[in-house]
């Protein structure tokens, strides 16, 4: 193990062929990454929301949501995350749209463990970022939310936050000011983005509302037909 990197960096493995998935997954756990394997792009992005990735490694050809989409949604929450794509495609202009969706890396299937390995580690020298600082707790206003424990604090109230109103409370103010849309939204916290999932995201936004609502200055703005904005005067 190199010791310029962390034996606990973890990494996201995006495969849906699960043979493949469980040998690469097998070989970086014997390296001392910490690998966690979805199926599917939209799995994919629902693991991504629990957060802590170092790296993820995505496959391109995949059901329900291709790793170009991923990493596009991927991107629009987190700018700087490594993004390697895995494929059996060789033609220059998949490797073109790749990096255009902000992809680091591009290996060929088929590949060897060694080739897997040492890019993986050029890429993580090169963005040795792991996250030292406790983001689990932060103010908003008159708030203050710990994610970590689920813990909602105003001036005269305290209340047990719910894991889905954490997560969709946290993705706000992580991008407080800018549009999340409702279909990123859906799939980063339900794992889907159906009818019924976006009906029960806008119950979640009104009751986030209400929680909020001893600090006139924040407000949950409905941009129609696209997403939702958090705003703090």
């Amino acid at each position: 193990m190199n010791s310029n990197l962390p034996t606990t960096a973890q990494i996201l493995l995006v495969e849906d062929d699960r043979n493949l998935g469980f040998v690469i997954q097998d070989t970086l756990k014997q390296e001392g990454f910490v690998v966690h394997l979805a199926s599917d792009g939209k799995e994919g992005l629902a693991y991504f929301n629990k957060g802590g990735y170092d790296l993820c490694l995505l496959d391109v050809m995949m059901p329900k949501k291709d790793g170009f989409s991923l990493a596009g949604d991927i991107r629009k929450i987190d700018t700087e995350i490594p993004i390697v794509f895995l494929t059996a495609k060789g033609m220059a202009q998949d490797k073109v749209k790749g990096f255009q969706v902000g992809g680091d890396d591009y290996i060929t299937k088929p590949f060897s463990s060694e080739e897997l390995i040492l890019r993986i580690r050029a890429i993580l020298k090169r963005n040795v970022k792991f996250k030292t600082e406790n983001k689990s707790e932060i103010k908003l206003g008159l708030y203050t939310v710990d994610f970590k424990n689920f813990d909602l604090i105003g001036p005269d109230t305290q209340r047990k936050l719910t894991k889905k109103e954490a997560d969709l409370l946290k993705l706000l103010v992580e991008h407080q000011g800018q549009v999340l849309e409702r279909e990123l939204l859906a799939n980063m916290v339900w794992g889907d983005d159906t009818y019924f999932v976006g009906r029960s995201m806008d119950v979640f936004i009104t009751r986030l509302r209400k929680y909020l609502s001893q600090d006139e200055k924040i407000s949950i703005v409905n941009i129609h037909g696209v997403g939702f904005k958090l705003l703090v005067q």
